[in-house]
């Protein structure tokens, strides 16, 4: 008896061991997680660009806006205080805010906005989450200006699967309207006509040498030779993919979205609104001034769009200088042709995973949701100035045929978590109510969607599959498809109609790439996987701009597990009120 009791109490003691050195481990790794306070002050701010001077709305009267440093584990603490004429909310995108909805950000979904003179503070920890993220707002059109990046550094004492770099620098591809953006999205609203395309793009804030009364403040990033150096690249233009590149110089990618990627040697990148992708650059070309250039890719066709190019100046430091007087303009980058669908094809469909994940496989809601644009018949009685969009129209965009519609006098979360009636139903449809030839001549029957603030419910748990089907109804595009709350696997995408006896042999069910934001391709399919288990109402919606203010959205409702751990938390106290 005595030899048994020993045999049981010797791994007993191992095991209390290696328990108190877990409890250590945790206890470090939480010591080591650190609370960044900061405070936003929205204000308005004279900037000047294009030779003109405009009362942009910023945060602290930066354009663009402050950086964020944290590690992966810490926590922020951001005061913002609305001393601008407009409502505001901030939006951290692509933070997965587990059971901290209330922090996440879009207007009328998980709060009330910050009214004029009004505050908020938003609180989240940073999950698991590695790489460049950013924050914008989440209000009306202020994200023309109001954004800035999140760079999230390795856990203490863990450092990046790759070398290294040098140095680290934020690249914010920005758009710039030489009007107040505010007012170009009421004019189109006003006429349903589509708004105003933009003026100029921007790196980190300049428009670049390319346009008039610039050049003085085109973004310099310099570099020494021979070293190695990460660019954090964020799209933060309001409507617009675009190309990037460098001249005479190659990316290895190894990040998109705060996840690290398989790396992959490429001369351009292509990024849609929202996106974010890592990229390590070498000095290994003569010194000398490299321009670095975005431009659009534009896959609508015959849709206007801002067709300039945005530059800034990759530097050497032992770059010669030029003899007085003489003026050496830095060489041009080769940039793809506006309408290159192969090339932004290419660079998306090679972003896998670092490692072997584990994918959902049995899935409990099988979903397909159609995303595209329409067009509403003029309504009765309303004068033709109201109905400037094609043939006397006005334009619209739908999920599934529904057009959705923002809530005014309380939040989704709110509405949800209060059990107040009667402002949502939860009756979005699993799959597009008519069934049609999405990608070829669409009958004008199936043009004009319904409105509604449809929320779709998921179970805590659930593992969800997504085909989001781009539709050629006005005219097809590429859509950069966001998810708030959550990342997800792309599994595969592709051109026409989805085949799901054929196509599902295309996914990739070992390495996909986890992102926050999904290109659908121009008259073509992705399908995305995630499983349910972060609580709150998650919006998903069409990162252009123009699209979600036309109603290209829609939420989901993920109820809480069982345990405290897996439900939602209670709204904070200063949540402002509608």
């Amino acid at each position: 008896m005595e030899a048994f009791n020993m045999s049981i109490a010797s791994p007993l003691r191992s095991l209390l061991f290696y328990g108190i050195l877990l409890l250590f481990a945790n206890a470090a790794s939480l010591a080591n997680a650190k609370v960044h306070y900061h405070d936003f002050v929205i204000q308005a701010t004279p900037v000047k660009r294009l030779c003109n001077t405009h009362s942009a709305i910023t945060v602290n009267g930066q354009f663009a806006g402050p950086t964020l440093e944290v590690n992966n584990g810490d926590t922020l603490v951001v005061k913002v205080v609305n001393k601008a004429q407009y409502n505001v909310t901030i939006h951290w995108h692509g933070v997965r805010q587990m059971r901290t909805a209330w922090a996440d950000g879009p207007e009328f979904i998980t709060q009330c906005p910050i009214r004029p003179g009004g505050s908020y503070t938003y609180r989240f920890t940073i999950q698991g989450q590695e790489g460049t993220l950013w924050w914008h707002a989440h209000s009306s059109w202020l994200r023309a200006t109001v954004y800035g990046a999140l760079v999230i550094h390795p856990k203490e004492g863990t450092s990046y699967p790759f070398p290294k770099p040098v140095r680290e620098t934020p690249i914010l591809l920005g758009e710039w309207w030489d009007a107040n953006p505010i007012d170009v999205i009421r004019q189109a609203t006003r006429t349903g006509a589509a708004p105003n395309v933009s003026d100029a793009y921007t790196i980190n804030g300049q428009p670049g040498d390319l346009y008039k009364c610039s050049s003085q403040d085109t973004t310099i990033v310099h570099v020494d030779l021979g070293e190695t150096n990460l660019l954090r690249v964020i799209n933060a233009a309001l409507n617009q993919q675009l190309f990037f590149s460098v001249a005479n110089h190659k990316f290895t990618v190894v990040g998109a979205d705060a996840s690290y990627v398989k790396p992959f040697t490429t001369s351009v990148l292509m990024l849609g609104p929202g996106q974010t992708t890592d990229v390590l650059i070498t000095g290994n070309q003569p010194p000398a001034r490299y321009y670095m250039a975005a431009r659009a890719y534009a896959s609508a066709q015959g849709a206007p769009f801002d067709n300039t190019t945005t530059t800034a100046i990759l530097q050497y430091k032992a770059a010669p200088c030029p003899a007085k007087g003489v003026k050496i303009n830095p060489t041009f980058p080769s940039l793809p042709a506006f309408n290159d669908t192969a090339t932004a094809t290419a660079f998306t469909s090679s972003f896998r995973s670092a490692k072997k994940v584990e994918v959902p496989t049995e899935i409990d809601e099988n979903l397909f949701f159609t995303v595209g644009l329409g067009l509403n018949n003029c309504p009765a009685g309303a004068s033709s100035s109201s109905c400037q969009g094609p043939n006397g129209t006005r334009f619209t965009a739908s999920m599934n045929n529904v057009s959705f519609v923002l809530p005014s006098n309380f939040s989704l979360l709110q509405a949800h978590h209060q059990g107040i009636p009667g402002v949502f139903s939860t009756d979005f449809p699993a799959v597009p109510p008519v069934k049609f030839d999405y990608t070829g001549n669409v009958s004008r029957s199936l043009w004009q969607p319904i409105s509604g603030t449809k929320l779709y419910k998921l179970n805590y748990g659930a593992k969800v599959q997504i085909v989001l089907h781009g539709t050629n109804i006005v005219t097809a595009e590429n859509h950069p498809i966001h998810l708030h709350g959550y990342d997800f696997y792309i599994l595969a995408e592709g051109f026409g109609n989805f085949n799901p006896q054929t196509d599902t042999a295309k996914f990739n069910l070992v390495d996909p790439p986890l992102r926050n934001t999904a290109s659908v391709p121009v008259n073509g399919w992705s399908v995305i996987r995630f499983v349910a288990d972060n609580p709150g109402v998650w919006i998903m919606h069409c990162h252009l701009d123009v699209h979600i203010t036309w109603g290209l959205a829609m939420a989901f409702i993920v109820e809480n597990g069982v345990t405290e751990l897996e439900a939602l938390e209670e709204p904070p106290v200063d949540l402002p009120i509608c």
